[in-house]
């Protein structure tokens, strides 16, 4: 449950402010953010209002069919909307734009994108390849790359607590800075604050957005739980971060989905670097099952392009690529391949459910379908755990 006055507040400032989204009767800016309605990008776009600027608003699939020629994963479609629409500000999720790379569009034959000037990009990290991609791609602005506004925050807290600036030089595979009014640094496990290392992401004051409280949670414990418990009367958020000298910002993933293999632990985003940024993979997920006296297992789900089969040596290259990026300990156990890796709303990568199917838990109860963008996708990943579970029992 939230209140009005501080959502409004907080998605004025980091428009406004941040995004540098402006009045269009003085500019004529456009603002589109492709987004479901239950993802507080939604509520970024709908915002753009709060400024006076014109949004353009997308219904419909973002790599569906193609009109004309009916060929599937048509991921040329937004920036064909971008263009009829004459959109200035275009921001989508991290997974739609390596969708793009990995089919090879070229946004710029899709239509008139002259009057673009910034690219936004949320939901999961951002890797360097896709930073690359949108600037090789996307159209100059005054002869400068265009500007690549990375954020992050959350549905939950309905805000951002890292952003852009359109007065800072932006860094490939780093947001700019944190938001004004945001306390957020990286904390070590006994509460030190860390520059230029990996912590995890907090806010030390409270925001405007915060939540006012969970409904039907009767005295506060699951809010308590979901925030407060690793430390005490201080926002954590569950995010790998760090602060750059610079002030700027690096995510690296969830923390409660971290890989710790032998006593070294890892954000998940850094394997998915390396796995996806193989020709044959579209899409990946990894989760690390760790039982008490027993050695971890880990397995890679990966999903690869059509007519291709992860055979003997597709799955060498990519244990080879994983153990050249990162270090033969984060070589995954077994890989298997996969239709499609189960997603939220938002487009992230759901690893937590999945390690929680994995390790025994009901689907019921860890994965809900009205929450995800692909539920059709549990199914397989019920019926592995049930034979990874007999296996391990008979074992």
């Amino acid at each position: 449950m939230h209140g009005h006055g501080g959502v409004m507040l907080e998605a004025l400032k980091a428009n406004a402010l941040h995004n540098d989204i402006g009045t269009s009767i003085a500019t004529g800016e456009r603002y589109h953010w492709y987004s479901s309605t239950g993802w507080i990008m939604w509520n970024s776009q709908i915002s753009g209002l709060l400024s006076g600027t014109t949004i353009c608003l997308y219904d419909g699939s973002p790599g569906g069919p193609h009109p004309s020629t009916g060929q599937p994963a048509d991921w040329g479609t937004l920036w064909r909307f971008a263009a009829d629409a004459g959109v200035t500000t275009f921001g989508a999720g991290a997974a739609f734009y390596a969708s793009c790379l990995k089919a090879g569009v070229v946004p710029q034959r899709e239509g008139d994108l002259s009057r673009l000037r910034a690219i936004g990009s949320t939901g999961s990290p951002l890797s360097d390849e896709c930073y690359q991609w949108i600037w090789d791609q996307c159209p100059q602005v005054d002869g400068r790359d265009i500007w690549l506004n990375p954020i992050s925050g959350g549905t939950d807290f309905a805000g951002a607590f890292v952003a852009g600036m359109r007065t800072l030089p932006v860094v490939k595979g780093e947001m700019q800075c944190r938001c004004l009014g945001a306390a957020v640094e990286a904390w070590s496990e006994d509460g030190r604050a860390l520059v230029d290392e990996v912590g995890e992401l907090v806010c030390t004051k409270p925001m405007p957005s915060m939540p006012l409280y969970f409904w039907a949670d009767e005295g506060g414990r699951r809010y308590h739980d979901s925030y407060f418990d690793m430390y005490p009367g201080i926002w954590r958020h569950g995010d790998w971060i760090r602060i750059t000298p610079r002030g700027g910002a690096v995510i690296y993933g969830r923390s409660d989905a971290t890989i710790n293999r032998h006593g070294i632990r890892m954000g998940t985003a850094e394997l998915y670097r390396a796995v996806e940024a193989q020709p044959e993979v579209l899409d990946s997920l990894v989760v690390d099952l760790e039982y008490l006296g027993r050695p971890s297992w880990m397995p890679l789900f990966v999903v690869l392009r059509d007519g291709l089969v992860l055979d003997e040596a597709l799955t060498k290259r990519l244990k080879a690529a994983i153990r050249e990026a990162l270090s033969p300990r984060h070589v995954p156990d077994e890989i298997f391949p996969v239709s499609a890796v189960p997603r939220t709303l938002s487009g992230k990568k759901m690893e937590l459910p999945v390690k929680k199917l994995l390790m025994g838990a009901d689907a019921r109860q860890v994965l809900n379908p009205d929450a995800m963008a692909n539920a059709a996708s549990v199914e397989w990943f019920v019926t592995f755990a049930r034979s990874h579970a007999a296996q391990h029992t008979s074992g």
